[in-house]
């Protein structure tokens, strides 16, 4: 069928493009794989629009703009079958729309998000950032919760933590990834604070003004993440697992920045093979919280 080929397009998109979501685990329950996979492979082109370096920010902002008139197609049922990759992706997109009754107005969110990564560079407060947040973020992972069939207030709600969380993980990892690219996520009322100087970051140089501010806004990420852990204990079957070990994996990468004095210029702080067992490890001994 032209639906069940369109799936296995996103899905190799998404074991392709692996990341700190794994989108195509096999901890997923299988039903639920080509549909986050269809959420995913939406995602991830969209993102590649607004961070593709080879073109102006006009074209950007109308590859964005065309991926949301698609989405609108889609959402209303209809299909654009041209045989491209792009079309397959809004085959699968539509039909996940339809069989899990996903909210649209989570997948138009994230496409703010993407057109705002164009347009804005910088961040004066937490709250600019955590709205950014609310809209590039927490949708995936409500997305993800309506795909297993959950509504719950509170599970979306502890599950917006997490998600944020993972999101600002990846800013400080990252950071010298972003500001080559002209981005700053860390706030700047964080940065004043502490008072670091921005042109430290061109000559990779983590001072102890900026490690004061790493310091700072690796512990309001772990805050989110201990309000983001229940998530991981109010599903069940192997989504479980799956949430389990994304919260361990997010947590994991602030302790290496930690463990590196904060210092994301010497050595990018990420989950290599030899977490694998100590993961799983913490995955199956893992304790619900009061």
């Amino acid at each position: 069928m032209v639906t069940d080929a369109a799936y296995a397009h996103c899905l190799r998109l998404a074991r392709q493009h692996y990341e700190n979501f794994p989108v195509a685990s096999r901890l997923l329950p299988r039903a639920m794989r080509p549909h986050v996979a269809a959420v995913y492979a939406f995602a991830r082109i969209a993102d590649d629009f607004a961070d593709e370096g080879a073109r102006s920010d006009a074209a950007r902002l109308a590859l964005l703009d065309d991926w949301a008139r698609r989405l609108e197609v889609a959402a209303r049922g209809e299909t654009e079958d041209d045989g491209s990759d792009m079309a397959a992706i809004f085959l699968a997109v539509g039909a996940t729309i339809g069989t899990c009754r996903l909210e649209v107005d989570l997948l138009r969110d994230l496409l703010s998000a993407f057109r705002q990564d164009v347009t804005v560079k910088r961040y004066d407060t937490w709250d600019t950032v955590l709205d950014y947040c609310r809209r590039s973020a927490n949708p995936v992972g409500r997305l993800v919760l309506q795909i297993a069939g959950y509504r719950d207030a509170s599970l979306a709600a502890a599950s917006d933590a997490c998600c944020t969380a993972l999101q600002l993980t990846n800013f400080w990892q990252d950071l010298e990834r972003d500001w080559a690219k002209g981005r700053l996520y860390v706030p700047l009322a964080a940065v004043r604070d502490a008072g670091a100087d921005e042109r430290d970051l061109d000559r990779r140089r983590m001072t102890p003004e900026w490690q004061r501010t790493l310091v700072d806004v690796v512990a309001r990420t772990r805050a989110l993440f201990d309000a983001g852990r229940p998530v991981a204990d109010g599903v069940a079957g192997r989504l479980r697992w799956e949430l389990r070990a994304t919260w361990l994996a997010g947590v994991r990468v602030l302790d290496r920045i930690e463990a590196g004095g904060f210092d994301v210029f010497r050595a990018r702080p990420a989950i290599d093979g030899g977490d694998a067992l100590p993961l799983a490890w913490r995955v199956v001994t893992w304790r619900r919280r009061p």
